[in-house]
């Protein structure tokens, strides 16, 4: 069963439309009234609902590397580069999704592109 996860309001909600199509289980930023939140509280958002959070801004790299180092938890970020290709995007965030259990993404940023 693929990874639940949080996308961040950088990411295009064409990521979110494909994503549910494939059978994930996608909430937006905007789905779940975080829209407007700081980042730190987005990433503690996604770790309250059980998600691993996708983005595109930089910034979660600092806040997950000091809440690893203060010994806080987070369900994992997938971190995309701006101006990836949507499509490179979409492929590998669902293979991420897929082919990692809950505790192998804990506490970690995968950067795509993968290759």
């Amino acid at each position: 069963m693929p990874q639940r996860v949080l996308l961040d309001v950088h990411v295009p909600i064409a990521i979110a439309e494909a994503l549910r199509r494939h059978g994930i289980d996608v909430v937006t930023a905007q789905d779940a009234d975080a829209a407007l939140l700081e980042d730190e509280a987005l990433l503690q958002r996604a770790f309250d609902l059980g998600r691993v959070l996708a983005t595109q801004d930089a910034d979660f790299l600092e806040i997950v590397s000091r809440w690893t180092r203060e010994g806080r938890q987070s369900r994992g970020v997938v971190f995309a580069r701006q101006g990836i290709p949507v499509g490179v995007f979409l492929e590998e965030l669902e293979l991420c999704l897929h082919g990692l259990a809950g505790e192998e993404l804990s506490n970690q940023v995968i950067f795509l592109p993968l290759r």
